[in-house]
């Protein structure tokens, strides 16, 4: 089974190993043949093996044990990774297409916070843009613990695990996720505050569309 050199080499080594467990019938607990066998059969370095196993470990598909091997892990009570990872190794729209749903379901997310924000969350709001002016090393992680806070503010513990795991994926594919900004977190609170939901959407449908247009 030999690896073609279209696609980046480690996106069809994942292919190809995905393809080894079902000829192998391996299951979940089944430990996975070493990365010396693998890169025999797939015809590939051992360090883009290394890589790609380094990839479904990511993904939460297999586990590394000390001193015993590579081991296929359990699924996962509600399958979102499963469905995720098959979806990422097999689709060369992904990093598209994750992007466009993890903006849809921010999108749902502040629909929902205008409605149901209190004014506790708020105030925790407050504090974090107070931080931000006064902790400039530290902007970045204040800018994603807003965000994190505003979608966790919408009150829908489903919509919110599903940001939490599209902005884990995308973090993992492209290396960093763009978060907001200061100047942004500061006018999405300003609108919070006055719970002006088409605004709030239209400023962050502006945000995605600069993005995208950087892309």
């Amino acid at each position: 089974m030999s690896v073609q050199p279209t696609e980046k080499v480690y996106i069809e080594i994942l292919k190809s190993i995905q393809a080894i467990i079902v000829e192998d019938r391996l299951q979940a607990g089944d430990k996975l043949p070493s990365e010396r066998e693998l890169s025999d059969r797939l015809n590939a370095g051992r360090s883009s093996v290394r890589e790609a196993l380094r990839a479904l470990e990511l993904l939460g598909l297999i586990e590394t044990r000390r001193g015993e091997g590579t081991f296929i892990r359990e699924a996962t009570g509600h399958r979102l990774v499963e469905v995720l990872a098959s979806f990422i190794l097999n689709d060369k729209k992904a990093r598209h297409d994750l992007q466009e749903t993890r903006n849809i379901v921010i999108k749902d997310c502040i629909e929902l916070a205008t409605l149901r924000i209190t004014s506790l969350e708020i105030s925790k709001l407050e504090q974090l843009t107070q931080k931000m002016e006064q902790s400039a090393q530290e902007i970045n992680n204040l800018c994603k613990a807003f965000e994190k806070n505003v979608i966790q503010s919408c009150g829908n513990h489903l919509l919110y695990r599903l940001y939490v795991e599209l902005t884990g994926y995308g973090s993992s594919l492209q290396g960093t996720y763009s978060h907001w900004s200061p100047e942004l977190c500061k006018e999405v609170l300003s609108l919070l505050t006055d719970k002006n939901a088409k605004k709030l959407t239209d400023l962050l449908s502006k945000q995605n569309d600069g993005l995208n247009a950087i892309e």
